[in-house]
C-alpha cells in the first residue's frame, strides 16, 4: 500500500487528539491513483470490529473481495481498491466484536444513494471550480453585529415543485434549478441569507432533514454534491448568503446508520441514560469522545470551508446542554458535580464555535435555544459558548401569544411586546418566525391572526412591521411572506396560486417593502447589540395598544420613530411625544406607501416629553418616520 495514502502516525494522533479539522479527506471514500493503478481510497473508523471490508458494485457486494487493514491502535481500517470508479455504491461489511455480520454506509460518504436505497456512493469533491471569489473575499469582513441580515428559511423540497412524473415522483426541484429561481425570487425580495433545511442526507422525507445518516453528503433528492455546491456558489454570485440547519444534537437508529456502528456504542454514549432521548427515539452523541468530537467539528468545517457555506444554524442546543432534557428522573445521569449540565457538550461548542468562527472570518454559528442558558453568544474565553447569535424563542413566543389575541384582550397582554427589551441585549438576538410555528395545527402565520379575513391582513402587515422594527436580526419562513393560508407540509409545494389574489399579493408587496426599508436604513441593524439604539416613546400605551419607540442610527442620522397600533379603532387625533424639536418624514404607512409626509415637532408635552405631533393613526395603522 502506497504510503501517502495510508491512515497515518500524524493523522491517528491528531484524530486522537479530536483535533483533526480535514479528516474527511482521510476518512471516506476517495478517488486516487497508487503507481499506475487509478482506483479508490477507502477508510473507516471502527474501532471495536474484528474485521472490516468494503463492499459495492465494484466487487459484486462480495465481503471477502477487499479486505480492510487496521491503521495503529485507533481503529481506522483501509484499503485501496483498484478499479473502482466514481458513481459506483458501496457499503462497509463489519463484523462485531461479538461475530455478528454488520452492513453501514459510509459515515464520511460525500453522497449516498437516493432513498429508499441506503448504500454510500463513490463521488470527488474537490472537482468543482468556484466562481464566487468576491463574495468570499467580502464575507470576510460581515459582521452579524453591525450588518443587515433578513433570513428567509427554506425546505427546497417543497419551496417550489414540477408536476410529478415517473422519474421525480415527487416533483423535486435539481439544486442547480432551484440555485436560479430561488436567487431571482430571494433577491427581488430584498432577503440577505437563505436558510436551508433537510440538506445533509436523511432517510425519512417527514423528518425534514433533523434525522441525519449522512453528515458529509448533500442529500441525493435534489442532485449531486457537485450539484450543491453550484447552487452556493449562484446564490453567492447573486449577493446571497447561505446558512444551514446543522443537526449535532443526536441521531437516528436506521440499521445502516452511527448507530452501534462496529455492534457497540461507538458515536453514542452506551448507557442509554446518557446516549437516548426517549422521547425522539434517537441517540446521543458522546460529546466526551474525541473521534466523535472530531467528526462532527470536521463536519461545520467541510460545510462552511468545502461547500462555502456562510454560517451553521445549530439544532436543539438546549437538548445537548441539559442532560435530563426531555427525561424524567431515573432516565438521566448527573455531571460529576451532580449537576443537570452536559459538561462535554458544553466544551464541544466552545471548541466547535472557536475553530470554524476563528478560521472563517465573516461567517456566523447560530444558536436555536429555547431555555435562558447564560451566555449562548458571550466568548468561550468568558465563559460562553462561543456563537456568533442565537434565536429568540422567548421573543417569539410572547410575540405569537399576543398576535393570536382578540384585540380587546390586548390591552390585559401588553407587556407580552415590551418585555423583550428588558433582556434584548444579554445576547446577539435573531427573530424567528420559523417552520415549526406554522405545522401541527398551529396553523399558518395569516391564520394565527384574529378576525375576519380582512382583519388578519391587516393584523399581520403590524406584526410584520413590529418585527422588522426590533431589534435583532430576522428570520422568516418561506410562504409567510405572502400569507400562505394552510400549515407548511413537506409533501406539497407553497400555494403559490394564492399570488393570484390582490391580498396575498399585497402582503407580498408589502413585506418586499419592509425588507427594503430594513436594509436601507442601518438604524435598523447597526445598533441590534448597543442598548443606545433603542428608546420606547411610550412602552405604556396598554390602553389602546398602541407602541412607539425610536431606532437610532450608529451615524446619528437617519434615526426612526416607529408607531403600531394594534387594535381595529382608528386614532384621528393621535399625538406622539418625539425626542427632538425636527421635521418627521413618514417613509412607510400600513399600506406599504412611503408618501414621505412631512410632520413638524411641536412645544406640546406629550408621552413625558416636550415636543410632538400629531398624526391620524388608522385602524391596526403603523408608521415609520425618519429624522
Amino acid at each position: 500500500m502506497g504510503e501517502k495514502l495510508q491512515f497515518t502516525e500524524l493523522d491517528q494522533y491528531l484524530f486522537g487528539q479530536g483535533t483533526h479539522y480535514d479528516v474527511y479527506r482521510k476518512l471516506g471514500a476517495h478517488p486516487v491513483k497508487q503507481g499506475k493503478k487509478e482506483g479508490v481510497y477507502f477508510a473507516v473508523w471502527a474501532p471495536n470490529a474484528q474485521a472490516v471490508s468494503v463492499i459495492g458494485e465494484f466487487n459484486d457486494w462480495n465481503e471477502q473481495a477487499a479486505p480492510m487493514k487496521k491503521a495503529g491502535p485507533i481503529g481506522v481500517f483501509e484499503t485501496f481498491v483498484p478499479g473502482a470508479k466514481i458513481g459506483q455504491l458501496y457499503k462497509f461489511f463489519i463484523v462485531g466484536m461479538n461475530g455478528e455480520h454488520i452492513y453501514k454506509a459510509d459515515p464520511y460518504a460525500n453522497e449516498a444513494e437516493l432513498r429508499p436505497g441506503t448504500a454510500s456512493r463513490i463521488t470527488d469533491i474537490g472537482d468543482y471550480k468556484w466562481k464566487d471569489t468576491t463574495w468570499m473575499k467580502n464575507r470576510q469582513k460581515f459582521d452579524e453585529t453591525k450588518d443587515a441580515m433578513a433570513i428567509y428559511e427554506v425546505h427546497p423540497g417543497s419551496w417550489m415543485k414540477h408536476p410529478a412524473t415517473e422519474e421525480n415522483e415527487k416533483g423535486f426541484f435539481n439544486y442547480r434549478e432551484l440555485a436560479v429561481k430561488l436567487a431571482q425570487y430571494v433577491k427581488d425580495m430584498g432577503y440577505t441569507h437563505v436558510e436551508l433545511m433537510g440538506i445533509a442526507e436523511h432517510p425519512f422525507d417527514g423528518s425534514w432533514g433533523y434525522q441525519v445518516t449522512g453528515y458529509y453528503a448533500p442529500t441525493s433528492r435534489y442532485g449531486t454534491p457537485q450539484d450543491f455546491k453550484y447552487l452556493v456558489d449562484y446564490l453567492h454570485r447573486q449577493k446571497i448568503g447561505v446558512i444551514l440547519d446543522w443537526v449535532p444534537a443526536h441521531f437516528p437508529k436506521d440499521a445502516h446508520g452511527l448507530a452501534n456502528f462496529d455492534g457497540t456504542a461507538v458515536y453514542e454514549h452506551a448507557d442509554p441514560r446518557q446516549g437516548e432521548h426517549p422521547d425522539w427515539g434517537t441517540k446521543i452523541y458522546n460529546y466526551g469522545r474525541p473521534e466523535v468530537k472530531n467528526f462532527l467539528i470536521a463536519n461545520a468545517l467541510f460545510w462552511i470551508e468545502e461547500c462555502h457555506v456562510d454560517g451553521l444554524r445549530v439544532d436543539a442546543v438546549a437538548s445537548m446542554l441539559y442532560l435530563d432534557y426531555g427525561k424524567n428522573d431515573g432516565q438521566w445521569v448527573a455531571n460529576k458535580y451532580g449537576g443537570n449540565q452536559n459538561l462535554e457538550a458544553i466544551e464541544f461548542f466552545k471548541h466547535l464555535n472557536t475553530v470554524v468562527l476563528g478560521r472563517n472570518h465573516g461567517t456566523v454559528m447560530i444558536a436555536e435555544e429555547s431555555t435562558a442558558w447564560p451566555k449562548v453568544t458571550g466568548k468561550a474565553e468568558d465563559d460562553g459558548l462561543g456563537f456568533s447569535l442565537k434565536w429568540n424563542m422567548g421573543w417569539m413566543n410572547d410575540f405569537l401569544e399576543y398576535m393570536k389575541l382578540d384585540p380587546y384582550f390586548r390591552k390585559f397582554n401588553h407587556n407580552k411586546m415590551t418585555f423583550s427589551m428588558t433582556y434584548a441585549y444579554s445576547e446577539k438576538y435573531v427573530l424567528v418566525i420559523s417552520h415549526d410555528e406554522v405545522v401541527h395545527l398551529k396553523k399558518s402565520m395569516l391564520e394565527k391572526m384574529p378576525g375576519e379575513p380582512d382583519d388578519k391582513f391587516k393584523n399581520l402587515k403590524a406584526a410584520y412591521t413590529f418585527m422588522f422594527c426590533h431589534p435583532g436580526k430576522k428570520l422568516l419562513f418561506m410562504g409567510q411572506e405572502f400569507g400562505q393560508l394552510r400549515e407548511w407540509s413537506e409533501e406539497r409545494e407553497l400555494d403559490w396560486f394564492l399570488l393570484g389574489e390582490e391580498k396575498h399579493r399585497d402582503l407580498k408587496d408589502f413585506v418586499q417593502t419592509l425588507l427594503k426599508m430594513y436594509r436601507k436604513y442601518p438604524a435598523l441593524y447597526g445598533t441590534d447589540t448597543d442598548p443606545s439604539g433603542f428608546e420606547w416613546i411610550n412602552a405604556d400605551d396598554g390602553d389602546r395598544s398602541i407602541y412607539s419607540f425610536v431606532r437610532k442610527s450608529p451615524t446619528k442620522r437617519n434615526n426612526l420613530l416607529v408607531v403600531c397600533n394594534f387594535t381595529p379603532v382608528e386614532r384621528p387625533d393621535y399625538r406622539v411625544g418625539v425626542p427632538k424639536k425636527k421635521q418627521y418624514t413618514l417613509i412607510l404607512d400600513e399600506n406599504g406607501q412611503t408618501t414621505k409626509k412631512v410632520f413638524k415637532a411641536e412645544k406640546q408635552d406629550c408621552d413625558n416629553r416636550p415636543f410632538s405631533f400629531a398624526y391620524p393613526l388608522p385602524a391596526y395603522g403603523v408608521a415609520v418616520f425618519q429624522y
